[in-house]
């Protein structure tokens, strides 16, 4: 039994690493049967996994382009409903993002919270990995709901939950969440299908 909650815990706090890699998967980079498996247990179809991974791809590459290394910004696309988070310099620039990103084919909404500061510290985006990771851990412990259900992200101690979920699941998602060490906030940007 011990053996399989540290096989559990190290698959868990090896997710994030792991689901990097989906966006060459997706758009057809070496395909193989993991893809299959995480997007047939995804409730968006197949075609809007791999839209919102293009969504994500091309925005990061904008963002790049545009404004290289002066700001930090993460871009999450769930069923072309886009999640801002990171750091700009000044308002003006974290509007430009917005605009920009608006401007990326199939972008439906956009949930601006990029925050106006300096960029986040190599350290400071650890502790989010381990925050992310460990409210993951959770949600699978707790067998409420499909924990890949929802996408967690985490940005400086705020949790940001998405995926198209019951309300049930995006409350019990929050309770479990909020109560994860390192936490300050979590904001649901769900999409509900009930």
């Amino acid at each position: 039994m011990k053996n399989l909650f540290l096989n559990s815990l190290l698959l868990i706090l090896l997710l994030p690493a792991l689901v990097s890699c989906i966006p060459l998967f997706a758009v057809g980079v070496g395909a193989g049967a993991g893809t299959g498996a995480v997007m047939s247990d995804d409730r968006r179809t197949s075609g809007m996994f791999v839209e919102d991974e293009v969504i994500e791809l091309k925005s990061v590459r904008r963002i790049k382009e545009q404004y290289k290394d002066t700001v930090h910004i993460n871009v999450t696309s769930y069923n072309r409903n886009v999640l801002l988070t990171g750091e700009a310099p000044q308002d003006e620039t974290k509007q430009q993002i917005e605009t920009l990103i608006m401007s990326v084919d199939n972008v439906r909404n956009i949930v601006n919270d990029i925050k106006v500061s300096e960029n986040s510290s190599l350290a400071s985006r650890s502790k989010d990995s381990l925050i992310t990771s460990n409210v993951k851990a959770r949600f699978l412990h707790s067998g409420q709901f499909r924990f890949n259900h929802i996408k967690v992200i985490t940005e400086k101690g705020i949790i940001y939950l998405l995926g198209m979920v019951k309300r049930d699941e995006a409350e019990n998602a929050a309770d479990i969440a909020s109560t994860a060490s390192g936490v300050l906030k979590v904001i649901k940007v769900f999409e509900y299908l009930d």
